[in-house]
């Protein structure tokens, strides 16, 4: 399967997901969720879609089991929405990269205000 192929398929499911959880999914579990990066497997049968929570860390643990309860719905609403041979097996995973780029935002002003003190 060409590498095009793939990352086509990949956005396509991205933004197919995105509008599901925002439009279909009523699951009172899952709160803001953002999808923010969706990797297909070479044979397009494999699927993992990493998404960003809002919230603490107990509304992420809850969203996240809220969606791996709505797999199948998501899966299903996929297979009629694309047109591929085998619908692709779906596994969510959390990404941390939000949080992490925000405690380096954080750390980088810390940075910059001990400078600032230091230089008047």
């Amino acid at each position: 399967m060409s590498l095009q192929r793939a990352e086509r398929v990949a956005e396509q499911i991205k933004k197919e997901v995105a509008q599901i959880l925002r439009e279909e999914i009523k699951d009172p579990r899952i709160g803001f969720v953002t999808v923010t990066d969706v990797e297909v497997s070479s044979d397009l049968r494999h699927v993992k879609i990493y998404v960003s929570v809002y919230g603490d860390k107990e509304e992420q643990e809850t969203t996240m089991e809220g969606l791996q309860n709505a797999t199948g719905f998501i899966r299903r609403e996929i297979g009629q929405r694309i047109p591929l041979r085998y619908t692709p097996e779906i596994v969510f995973k959390f990404d941390r990269s939000i949080e992490h780029g925000a405690r380096i935002a954080e750390l980088l002003a810390q940075v910059r205000k001990s400078r600032e003190e230091n230089n008047e």
